[in-house]
């Protein structure tokens, strides 16, 4: 076992605060991967779909349009925090619940909009409810119901299944837009995200007290995890190294077919290629995942990060080469998904899991706010260069401090 899964401090067979893995994981493991699914696809991926249906109705911008949409991504930033301090403190159920119901009602309310404040209004209200309900809050709840050796696997299944959000929600929702209008499709979108509320209220629980004093020892031990925690100059590598690759990503994910189409690519050769980054994630997490059973997972997401800024740097190189534009798309491709899973494995290894969604909202905060304005950077760094290579540099550069930075956080932190 990994020396890091253990700490003296605590009772044989207890790990991050919490008992061995109950009976009736799998129905919760399901019912997360169906709500998380359903939540991705309404709350979030459906948005792209909309974006030129509601911009000509309000009579704005597209740019005015998305802007709302960012505000929603630094909704969820601002309270990454305190909802990682609610889960630890209350759980997941109630949390969970409330998220679902509210991103229902701010469906419906978005149908109803006919201006643009209104627009901002409601995105903002649904980072909110995706910050209590997406995969933040379901990995703070299956990292505290399985035990270390399960809890990769677990992630992966929750992941694998939701990755298909986008390949569900994207050509559903187009069809909704074309029979319908994007009014009826956003309430027909809230009709079926309010299944998610029942799904957490039912399936979602309190892991077991490891006593009848845990409570009591709650109070102080969780403090002093935190603080340790705060205190860990690998904590902060990590911060670093994850908030550098969200930044990579996105940007890397705004401009590909673009990037693509200039370099001399038919736009339905580019639209392809950049199709592949989904199932690639899946790929991804499947091989790191496997790979875990022998190798530290900071280990392997270092060399996964590393490989991404071969890749990035590799695609101008192709120019309109396809060939080599598919290996390095692929390579970059691979990666996509591995941050996913690697965040809270390696958080859960490192740290007390008691106060596993308060550390995991600190480093989410400079993450999301990364995945908010890596785009708008990227955009800005072409307009200056007129270049999509200079673009490239600085995501491959971004990869490289990320894979730095979580290679050197492959020694356990010591916990309180």
């Amino acid at each position: 076992m990994n020396p890091s899964t253990s700490s003296t401090s605590m009772p044989a067979g207890v790990t991050g605060g919490h008992h061995p893995s109950p009976p009736g994981n799998r129905p919760l493991l399901a019912a997360l991967a169906i709500s998380q699914t359903i939540g991705y696809g309404a709350l979030y991926y459906a948005f792209a779909v909309l974006l030129v249906p509601i911009a000509t109705e309000l009579h704005t911008s597209t740019t005015a349009v998305t802007g709302a949409f960012t505000a929603s991504v630094l909704a969820s930033a601002v309270l990454a925090v305190p909802v990682g301090r609610l889960l630890d403190r209350r759980g997941g159920r109630a949390l969970m619940t409330f998220g679902s119901l509210l991103g229902t009602v701010l469906l419906v309310a978005w149908s109803q909009v006919d201006q643009l404040w209104q627009l901002y209004a409601v995105q903002i209200g649904i980072g909110a409810a995706g910050a209590a309900s997406l995969y933040e809050a379901a990995f703070a709840v299956i990292i505290a119901w399985h035990q270390p050796q399960q809890r990769s696997s677990a992630l992966l299944a929750l992941t694998v299944v939701a990755g298909f959000a986008s390949t569900i929600f994207l050509p559903l929702t187009g069809w909704l837009v074309d029979q319908h209008g994007w009014r009826s499709t956003l309430l027909i979108l809230a009709a079926i995200h309010a299944l998610t509320a029942p799904l957490h209220a039912i399936a979602v629980r309190s892991p077991p007290q490891q006593g009848p004093h845990a409570a009591v020892r709650e109070g102080d031990s969780g403090v002093r995890a935190t603080r340790a925690a705060l205190a860990d100059r690998g904590f902060w590598l990590l911060a670093a190294g994850f908030t550098a690759h969200t930044a990579a990503i996105s940007a890397y994910t705004v401009l590909l077919i673009a990037a693509l189409i200039a370099w001399g690519h038919p736009p339905a050769f580019a639209a392809t290629i950049a199709g592949l980054l989904g199932v690639l994630s899946v790929a991804g997490r499947l091989i790191t995942t496997g790979l875990q059973r022998r190798y530290r997972t900071t280990t392997i997401t270092a060399v996964v990060f590393a490989i991404q800024a071969v890749a990035a740097l590799l695609l101008p190189a192709a120019g309109a080469d396809a060939t080599t534009t598919i290996v390095a798309v692929v390579g970059f491709g691979l990666g996509f998904g591995v941050a996913t899973i690697a965040k809270p494995v390696i958080l859960a290894e490192r740290y007390d899991t008691r106060r596993y969604a308060t550390l995991a909202g600190i480093l989410v905060a400079p993450m999301t706010l990364a995945k908010a304005g890596a785009p708008l950077a990227a955009a800005a760094l072409h307009a200056t260069t007129n270049s999509y290579t200079p673009v490239l540099a600085a995501i491959a550069g971004c990869c490289t401090v990320a894979a730095i930075a979580i290679a050197a956080c492959s020694r356990p932190a010591e916990r309180p």
